[in-house]
């Protein structure tokens, strides 16, 4: 019998539906890679294996998965804030590299002969942290104003104000914080402003707990505070929000401030944990990719962590798969790429199903029927 597809009378809402759909997506990917491995002549066990093995299975590749999905987290969970109030941002970009080109300001003062030399580390941490968080809230703050006070798209201005960020970025690693020497790059930090390692012979670093505190306190603010209910309730029905007595520009504002926050704490992290020093070109699209890991999570900030943990860890184990099997870097790309697109298409499984065409009519016509003789 021919096959047929219908709308579901009610969408599958469950938490195992919905996390079924995910991961039936993720194996779909995997099965038409391994056949793209197979048209190349590698194994795909093996690639798998390797990949897996690199990313997951060894103190080094779990510092490295850790240390590409940290910043990850942090403008994922800036995304969904942002987001899920109606504020519609994309300039994770510019955020990202303002609030390192701030904690750099500041750490590069703890160099001999600054100001901030004999400061602990902490202390020194908690002043690059504020100046970053401030950073990256007043530059997305400034789009919120905007969209707010004159009606603006916030999706053009925040896009414009990437090119801004990184254009400002390049000025001051060219001028007035470039380390003498040819490379557009700032002085290296000190070590008292260095996020500390995790544990010997990894680079994992303390980012990573800002990054899950992060997750966890934005949690709590969209689930159980009257503050994350009018920021939701803006962004689900700015008019119910207003009938309600909800500024909803102000929640607006307040979440793209928050967001840039977040966003700029992302720079922290790759600067203080990663680099020591800020360079030219370093975001590297890392605003973009993490704007793909909130909509992988379904802007859930429970389910960032693992798929940040999984984006890093594909990225990292790549490098070992086509050292070891000889496998085409692009075949990693797809996969990624096709990861993005089966997840983030699988909620039609969710409204929609496949029924024998016989047994379609069958429920068509008894339900014809009884509309008809109410």
């Amino acid at each position: 019998m021919p096959l047929a597809i219908e709308r579901r009378l009610e969408p599958l809402q469950s938490r195992f539906a919905v996390t079924s759909a995910a991961v039936g997506a993720v194996l779909l990917a995997l099965v038409v890679c391994a056949a793209l491995f197979a048209m190349v002549g590698v194994n795909p066990l093996e690639a798998y294996a390797s990949l897996m093995a690199e990313a997951f299975a060894t103190e080094r590749g779990i510092g490295y998965t850790v240390v590409r999905a940290t910043p990850l987290i942090l403008i994922a969970l800036g995304t969904i804030v942002a987001w899920r109030t109606g504020f519609g941002y994309l300039g994770f970009e510019g955020c990202f590299v303002v609030g390192a080109a701030a904690c750099t300001a500041i750490a590069l003062h703890g160099n001999p002969g600054g100001v901030l030399e004999d400061w602990p580390r902490l202390p020194m941490l908690l002043l690059c942290g504020a100046a970053s968080a401030a950073a990256g809230a007043a530059w997305a703050g400034l789009v919120g104003w905007v969209r707010i006070r004159w009606g603006g798209s916030e999706v053009l201005m925040s896009l414009m104000t990437n090119y801004i960020a990184l254009l400002l970025v390049q000025y001051l690693v060219s001028g007035p914080l470039r380390a003498p020497g040819g490379l557009p790059q700032s002085a290296r930090l000190p070590e008292n402003s260095w996020l500390p390692l995790l544990m010997e012979g990894s680079r994992a670093h303390a980012g990573i707990f800002i990054a899950l505190t992060s997750a966890a306190l934005v949690w709590l603010l969209l689930r159980k505070t009257p503050l994350g209910y009018e920021m939701v309730l803006s962004g689900l029905s700015p008019r119910a929000a207003r009938y309600g007595g909800i500024a909803v520009g102000r929640r607006q504002l307040q979440a793209a401030m928050l967001a840039g926050a977040l966003g700029a704490l992302a720079g922290l992290a790759q600067v203080l944990g990663v680099h020591y020093r800020l360079m030219d070109g370093m975001s590297g699209g890392i605003g973009f990719i993490g704007i793909v890991v909130a909509l992988l999570a379904r802007l859930n900030p429970a389910g960032v962590v693992p798929v940040a943990l999984l984006y890093g860890g594909l990225s990292v184990g790549a490098d070992a798969m086509q050292r070891a099997t000889g496998t085409p870097s692009s075949i990693t790309f797809i996969l990624q790429a096709l990861i993005v697109l089966l997840v983030l298409a699988s909620p039609v499984v969710l409204r929609w199903r496949v029924v024998w065409r016989g047994r379609a009519s069958r429920e068509g016509g008894t339900l014809a029927q009884g509309v008809g003789r109410g």
